[in-house]
């Protein structure tokens, strides 16, 4: 399960970040997370109410935006959604970059 990875990550820096800013207690979390993670949000959520137990981050709400995969032809410079196949539904190239669907960030908290 590399969600509980992902998420000890992310609880940390959320916990600097809270240091930094004098929080006392981050009430709501926004995290964004690319489908190509792999990441399963329902995991995440239980990760992290694991991982957040008796600290300044309990009970905080965590809201999880997935971005779909998005591909982009060197040959046609088509952008697509992957959706089965990296092929360029414009010209069936193989030649895709990966341009979105790789995102694990925090978008914003909320604390006091």
């Amino acid at each position: 399960m590399h969600e509980l990875a992902l998420m000890e990550g992310v609880v940390r820096a959320l916990e600097r970040t809270a240091e930094e800013k004098g929080l006392k207690r981050i009430t709501k979390v926004k995290l964004v997370v690319g489908k190509f993670t792999a990441a399963l949000p329902d995991c995440l959520r239980f990760c992290f109410s694991l991982l957040t137990e008796d600290s300044l981050l309990e009970g905080a709400e965590l809201e999880i935006e997935e971005t779909e995969v998005i591909g982009k032809c060197r040959v046609c410079g088509g952008e697509f959604e992957v959706a089965q196949s990296f092929r360029c539904p414009t010209c069936r190239s193989q030649q895709v970059d990966i341009v979105r669907g790789r995102e694990l960030y925090v978008d914003y908290i909320e604390g006091e």
